[in-house]
């Protein structure tokens, strides 16, 4: 919150929407789903590390080379305890349709009704949608979500970004050296936190809003 001034009306009427939707009770029919990208810089090494043994830590040379970057997208289901994430090469409207199209037509497929939250990055909005598959199939395919959007710098409130925090502590804190390689590691962490059941006890209120930003407000 240091970078802003001042809360205006809307961002506490964004923010107290979101805090409401996290508030309410799991269902598995209605799931609440944070969507979020992350880049991810490919280096490759230059010369071989040497893996670790007894006494000895793994070696890896300090110098490196850049093999290009990929996209992540990141879908997690907090109270769910499921996760999505899929590696493509840019992150483009095509491919964010493309990712969505994934979730509501095999992930979630039974689903009556998908809250989806989002930041307002450009290619978030219905408007992408209907550019890429047309009014008709967009309606059709988003008959079912409910799109929720955090305010203007208020991405804090998009649990997607702890999700991908915990991403890139336990599987991309390292040298991936291609995007075959990467989306099998991630895949692999994908599974395994889907097994274990992981969710997000998410646990800030309204109340806890008004207490600690109240002499941000403006009317």
């Amino acid at each position: 919150m240091w970078c802003i001034g001042v809360l205006t009306a809307q961002y506490r009427q964004r923010m107290y929407a979101l805090l409401d939707l996290y508030a309410r009770p799991f269902r598995a029919r209605e799931p609440v789903i944070c969507v979020d990208e992350k880049s991810k810089q490919l280096l490759g090494e230059v010369r071989a590390p040497l893996p670790m043994k007894p006494g000895a830590p793994a070696k890896a040379d300090g110098e490196y080379v850049r093999a290009g970057t990929c996209n992540l997208f990141v879908a997690v289901e907090p109270k769910g305890g499921r996760r999505t994430v899929l590696v493509t090469d840019r992150r483009a409207k095509t491919d964010f349709v493309a990712f969505v199209e994934h979730m509501l037509t095999h992930v979630y497929a039974t689903a009556r009704r998908v809250h989806r939250v989002l930041d307002n990055l450009n290619t978030h909005f219905r408007a992408c949608f209907e550019d890429v598959l047309g009014v008709a199939a967009a309606q059709s395919l988003l008959r079912r979500v409910v799109f929720h959007y955090t305010p203007k710098h208020g991405s804090w409130l998009n649990m997607a970004e702890i999700e991908i925090g915990i991403l890139d502590r336990q599987c991309l804190d390292r040298r991936l050296s291609d995007r075959r390689l990467l989306a099998i590691e991630v895949a692999a962490w994908e599974r395994r936190r889907n097994d274990q059941h992981c969710g997000i006890a998410w646990t800030f209120t309204r109340q806890n809003a008004d207490r600690k930003f109240m002499r941000h407000y403006v009317s």
